[in-house]
């Protein structure tokens, strides 16, 4: 005769056994992160009492409180308030945001929360089975499944910048998606849901966990995110073949100076209206978003190169940029 041990035992291996594959990586994956998944409320508190779905979700990323959600979520809000899957809400500073990236770093006001670890720099691969959780609609802890479906997408932010290195993938999402975790199998957050195409069916966009792990650190430690500022308007420039040719140069597209801040770092370079930005650090630069994108890549502060074009003439320029006033 079975002892109550026994018996609890045989009913959870037939359980077990009742699953899948598929479905056990998807169900260990909810239960290891749904409980650092919230509800992400704008507003004062009776707001929030009064609103269904609240604006996002948000997914709790230290134990002593702090939410990374999508900037849009929380957009022209000073407050907001953060609902957790046991029912308690709680009022929520935010303590920095970037919309650049999409991504804003919440403070709930309680501690010794479940929280979800971010993935880091593990590869994803094309394929791969991943999970979104979040509160679309005002169902609390909806979850959908699917796969990574391409690595490697741009997609364009409110402030026009691209967010490189994007995982587009196949998880069912809706508008309270946004700002909620993408977990593996695991249950470790490999990114963060920030988009989808309304007229698309079975696409979605999420901020990779890299770039989150930036936004979290630099906030955290500096307060803000920090961006190299040169001090130029710029504008997209084709170039000249014969000059590609007699210059040796690996792009056939320039940034170019349209005009500059008479006290901003390129000025002190010595740089001028006209001249051709065709690379940084010896990185190729064929355009305005290749720029963005290398100067995200350096601190303010610290010193670069510039390759520019001058009317028939290549040269390199040492500038510091310094972030913006």
């Amino acid at each position: 005769m079975l002892n109550e041990n026994e018996s609890a035992a045989g009913s959870a291996r037939l359980a077990d056994e009742a699953l899948d594959a598929y479905s056990q990586a998807v169900v260990g994956a909810v239960e290891q992160v749904g409980n650092a998944v919230v509800s992400v409320y704008v507003g004062g508190a009776g707001e929030a009492a009064r609103a269904r779905g609240g604006a996002g979700s948000g997914v709790v990323v230290t134990p002593d409180g702090y939410v990374l959600t999508n900037e849009h979520v929380v957009q022209g809000v000073q407050e907001a308030r953060v609902a957790f899957v046991d029912g308690r809400s709680v009022a929520a500073t935010i303590v920095g945001r970037d919309a650049s990236t999409d991504l804003a770093v919440l403070r709930a006001q309680a501690g010794a929360l479940p929280y979800a670890s971010l993935a880091g720099a593990r590869p994803l691969r094309v394929g791969q089975l991943v999970v979104a959780v979040g509160n679309p609609l005002g169902f609390e802890s909806t979850v959908s499944a699917g796969v990574v479906s391409a690595l490697g997408r741009s997609l364009r932010s409110r402030q026009g910048r691209l967010i490189e290195g994007v995982v587009q993938h196949t998880a069912a999402l809706n508008p309270g998606n946004s700002g909620g975790p993408l977990v593996d199998y695991r249950g470790r957050v490999v990114g963060v849901n920030t988009a989808i195409i309304a007229t698309a069916q079975g696409i979605g966009f999420a901020v990779p966990a890299t770039t989150a792990q930036w936004v979290l650190t630099e906030i955290l430690t500096q307060g803000r995110v920090r961006r190299a500022y040169l001090g130029i308007a710029v504008r997209d420039r084709p170039l000249d073949l014969r000059l590609v040719r007699a210059l040796g140069l690996s792009v056939r597209r320039a940034v170019e100076i349209t005009s500059r801040d008479s006290q901003g770092p390129a000025a002190q370079a010595d740089l001028h209206p006209g001249d051709l930005i065709v690379a940084v650090n010896d990185a190729p630069v064929d355009g305005i978003d290749a720029l963005h994108l290398q100067l995200s890549r350096c601190p303010p502060g610290g010193p670069l190169t510039l390759r520019i074009v001058r009317r028939t003439q290549s040269l390199e320029v040492r500038i510091t940029p310094r972030e913006p006033a």
